[in-house]
């Protein structure tokens, strides 16, 4: 960092070139001041933002990382880079899915709530109407061979992918495509051994390219039960159900989730993974005024413009900046609530974000605080 340090006397823009060296003394002193690096490493964002009024304020956030850190990497850019800490809060848990007819496979994988296709093959099996000159017997004979010789690809190719994975994650293997071709394929010894006991059953699907993969995975819904995305909809389908019965037992939008929260009245916290908002507390070092207000979260304005004082008329500061997740988070902790992140990927958790705002609970017991 000392010889980032000297080489950021050569940015062109003079003011740039002072924050990144201001930025660097503050992270230098931070590094001096640690007598102990965690187990799990150390990771330091720091850097000047604009706080209005012709001010400068640094952000200064400490993270432990929940895997241990393997590289050092220093990062100067607009935006923080956030890659390596966003792999390690991806979903761990990896299930094989192969699809196949005689015409054509398609091998990938379901990671969390995301598909990805990892090989396609295409057959060379021949139609069942069989060239003049041809014996029946015949035909059918060498058709039997070319059946087995793709069955044998899908089962090298399913081999190579599904093996690289750890196998502590890799949870199961989704067999699908049509009768009798998957049932020939699943029972013919063509996977792994080892793959082959984490077979978690053969399913009815339709297509048998990438489109099939959303086909097969509904079809396996009773055996996913423990995935992230059917505990998702599990959780959207109690809330449904108690906002329907009137039961009392739920609660959304922000203000009226935050009072059910801070009475420890939530069992179960919902939060739409679309929902970009944070809370700014605003002060009148004039008056003592001071208010919070919520708003959305913008990339490219780090901090609000704070504006005047309504009573009596001075420049409003920023006091405090803290996302809203974070806010919620900490309060579902100390009152022993489960949250559950919600995708947009089905309708319930499209009319979280939608018509709820991105926020809901069900609640232990009814409190009268709902909607």
């Amino acid at each position: 960092m000392r010889e980032e340090h000297e080489q950021s006397s050569d940015i062109k823009s003079k003011l740039t070139g002072n924050n990144v060296q201001g930025t660097l003394d503050f992270l230098l002193a931070k590094l001096r001041s640690l007598n102990k690096v965690p187990e799990n490493g150390i990771v330091y964002f720091a850097g000047p933002v604009d706080t209005g009024t012709n001010r400068t304020g640094m952000v200064n956030e400490v993270i432990i990382p929940p895997e241990p850190v393997v590289d050092y990497i220093y990062h100067c850019d607009s935006v923080f880079y956030l890659e390596p800490l966003e792999k390690m809060l991806r979903e761990c848990s990896t299930y094989g899915l192969i699809l196949l007819d005689l015409r054509e496979a398609t091998i990938g994988t379901l990671v969390g709530r995301q598909t990805e296709v990892i090989k396609h093959l295409h057959s060379t099996v021949p139609g069942k109407q069989r060239k003049g000159g041809q014996s029946a017997h015949r035909f059918e004979q060498l058709r039997r061979i070319a059946i087995h010789d793709f069955y044998k690809r899908i089962g090298d190719a399913a081999n190579e992918a599904f093996l690289e994975v750890e196998p502590a994650e890799l949870k199961g293997i989704l067999i699908g495509g049509h009768s009798p071709t998957k049932e020939e394929f699943g029972e013919g010894g063509f996977l792994h051994y080892e793959l082959q006991k984490k077979v978690l059953g053969l399913f009815d699907t339709g297509y048998t390219d990438e489109s099939g993969f959303s086909e097969l995975i509904n079809a396996a819904e009773d055996t996913l039960q423990g995935i992230d995305l059917i505990k998702q909809k599990k959780d959207m389908e109690l809330f449904f159900k108690e906002l329907a019965t009137e039961s009392g037992k739920i609660s959304y939008g922000e203000d009226n989730v935050r009072v059910n929260l801070e009475i420890k009245a939530v069992d179960v916290l919902l939060f739409s993974e679309n929902l970009r908002s944070e809370r700014v507390t605003l002060k009148c070092s004039v008056c003592g005024y001071e208010n919070k207000l919520t708003r959305k979260w913008k990339p490219d304005e780090a901090v609000p413009v704070a504006g005047n004082c309504p009573e009596c008329g001075s420049a409003l500061e920023v006091m405090d900046v803290i996302d809203i997740v974070s806010e919620f988070s900490e309060l579902a902790d100390k009152g022993n609530a489960r949250i559950a992140f919600i995708s947009t990927d089905f309708d319930e958790g499209s009319q979280l974000i939608i018509a709820f705002g991105g926020i809901a609970a069900v609640l232990r017991y009814s409190t009268g605080v709902l909607g």
